[in-house]
């Protein structure tokens, strides 16, 4: 009783969000475009934040944030607690409205004034530390749901998958090394295999930006090199920033690492060159 709740109410968060949509599209010249993930990265990264504030009660969480993410590319995000690195995400998500700055999502599209079910729709997915995924459904039961499909109410109802979108699914359980598991209630899943779940059910709609939030949290040692494994593997059909503690793991996985600090860019680099680093030594050392 409880996974069919779960169904309904996914059902009708989509219904609510399509109304609003076709409400508000004809006011909204580009809505459909946007929805619809068109990304023009001819000129310059798929992602890029310069200039950007953000202050709470008077303190500064981003102070003059310039960063920018290359189509494809494996970005590792760290820095001290407090470095802005989750109000970062925020912004680019579109929870964080930013008091100054400029957010952009290829070159058309200003992340600052589209709302968060349009950011995601439009190719900007996001994995919360916790995993959010429903754990009365089976693993091929999430990522159905989490496939992207026409989900106005009538084909809600009667919604069957195609061929290829059972491909697309089969595709992402080899990706996630879920095969075998696909019929299991996503509860029985190990903490990791969660992780892993979540991380599918962003693939399978086709993200042009993952964002990671510490996705080896309380996974065991193996657990933590199948995620380096899987992370490695999206980067290039997907542009993948990963936000991470854990420096062993950072360095299995870095290509390039931007430490934050203070809201701002501190250094970037290769993880050698970062470490290295007399200001990130200081910051990290607290000298």
């Amino acid at each position: 009783m409880k996974a069919l709740d779960n169904l309904r109410e996914t059902m009708r968060r989509d219904r609510v969000f399509d109304f609003m949509l076709d409400k508000h599209a004809p006011a909204m010249p580009g809505t459909r475009a946007v929805i619809e993930g068109v990304v023009d990265t001819t000129h310059g990264p798929i992602l890029y934040l310069e200039g950007v504030n953000v202050a709470f009660d008077g303190f500064k969480a981003i102070n003059d944030l310039n960063l920018y993410i290359n189509d494809g590319e494996l970005r590792c995000i760290i820095g001290p607690n407090g470095a802005g690195k989750t109000t970062m995400m925020d912004i680019i998500t579109g929870k964080t409205r930013p008091d100054s700055g400029t957010v952009f999502f290829g070159q058309t599209m200003d992340l600052t004034r589209m709302s968060e079910y349009e950011i995601a729709a439009a190719g900007i997915g996001r994995k919360f530390q916790k995993p959010t995924i429903f754990p009365e459904h089976t693993v091929f039961q999430n990522l159905e749901l989490a496939l992207q499909a026409d989900k106005r109410v009538w084909p809600s109802l009667f919604f069957k998958l195609s061929g290829e979108q059972k491909d697309k699914i089969d595709q992402a359980l080899e990706i996630i090394n879920l095969q075998a598991e696909r019929d299991l209630r996503a509860s029985q899943l190990s903490h990791g295999q969660k992780q892993w779940l979540e991380i599918g059910m962003l693939v399978v709609q086709n993200p042009r930006v993952l964002l990671v939030d510490e996705p080896i949290a309380g996974m065991t040692h193996q657990e933590t090199e199948r995620t380096a494994e899987l992370l490695t593997s999206l980067a290039g059909k997907h542009s993948v920033v990963v936000v991470e503690h854990d420096m062993e793991f950072i360095r299995s996985i870095a290509r390039t690492v931007t430490v934050l600090h203070e809201g701002h860019v501190l250094a970037e680099g290769s993880m050698d060159e970062v470490q290295n680093d007399p200001r990130v030594v200081s910051v990290y050392l607290g000298e």
